[in-house]
């Protein structure tokens, strides 16, 4: 690092020489969490959830180049380069670099530097993730149906595991004791939340429909959509949008139903089927009241 670049054009240096590198996004990801002097041990356990998720991408082909023979998708390129050059901006700040913070986000991540906790990781790389939803808006519009629709539901599943960890009461209700432990992106029960291949699928682009995938889906992915965290979207968005400083969040949402670039004539998708088992966490989980604005 040099002090005659600022910490914002570094970061761009550094997310630009990866742009059309999978590989090289990831190895960049992974040297973040190690910090400006390659010295951050109490940083380091909170790669499992940033490297799993960035595996799922690589592994999907979303990252891959415009030139590839299978190109990968602008908008999940244009998401992973936001959380990438926060991350390094935090970095380079860190490490002594000059320059105003170049957007909130990266004071988040500059927070979970200084404080490494839990909640605070979440606020930084979910705080990234929104923001990179809410600016392009336009690259996800290109995307067919069915990746518009897996959009949302990653969304939904990010927000609700930084719940867990900040706001176990309304993530979990009368079992919030254990919520900080399900959703500590230290641990290996995160992967059930941040390790998405397990519940969304690996292929890019997705061409089968939008209702054939969900008749399709089983087990525990439909049981956490729609029976935990579907009931609760109306106080999840209020809350992220409050705890991340990003009211433009409550934008993706409609009348409980979500609609980041999808239609609200389109909201049936969002509607829990008919199952045993999710009548049983409904009256098991209910939501809290909405009238309540703290979820400690």
């Amino acid at each position: 690092m040099t002090s005659e670049v600022t910490a914002a054009a570094w970061a761009g240096q550094q997310v630009a020489a990866v742009r059309d590198d999978p590989t090289g996004r990831m190895a960049l990801m992974e040297r973040c969490y190690h910090g400006p002097f390659g010295k951050a041990p109490q940083h380091l356990p909170f790669r499992r959830a940033a490297m799993s998720f960035m595996r799922w991408q690589v592994r999907r082909g979303v990252l891959r180049p415009p030139s590839a023979d299978r190109p990968g998708s602008p908008w999940w390129r244009a998401v992973n380069e936001r959380i990438l050059r926060d991350g390094c901006e935090a970095v380079g700040l860190s490490g002594g670099l000059p320059g105003p913070p170049s957007a909130r986000t990266v004071d988040h991540w500059r927070a979970f530097a200084e404080h490494p906790t839990a909640r605070a990781w979440y606020r930084a790389h979910n705080g990234s993730v929104v923001a990179a939803y809410l600016e392009n808006r336009d690259l996800a519009e290109a995307e067919n149906e069915t990746e518009r629709f897996f959009m949302n539901v990653v969304l939904c599943r990010v927000l609700y595991a930084h719940a867990l960890v900040s706001a176990p009461r309304l993530a979990l209700g009368w079992l919030r004791p254990l919520a900080p432990f399900l959703g500590d992106p230290r641990v290996e029960m995160t992967g059930i939340f941040l390790q998405l291949s397990r519940v969304l699928p690996d292929a890019y682009p997705l061409h089968d429909t939008v209702r054939s995938h969900l008749d399709r889906e089983i087990g525990f992915g439909r049981l956490l959509d729609f029976g935990v965290i579907t009931p609760r979207l109306r106080q999840l968005y209020a809350w992220s949008a409050h705890e991340l400083g990003a009211p433009d969040l409550l934008g993706c949402l409609r009348d409980g139903a979500p609609v980041y670039a999808w239609s609200f004539d389109d909201r049936h998708v969002w509607e829990p089927p008919n199952s045993f088992a999710l009548r049983v966490i409904h009256r098991a989980l209910p939501p809290e009241p909405e009238r309540r604005t703290r979820y400690r």
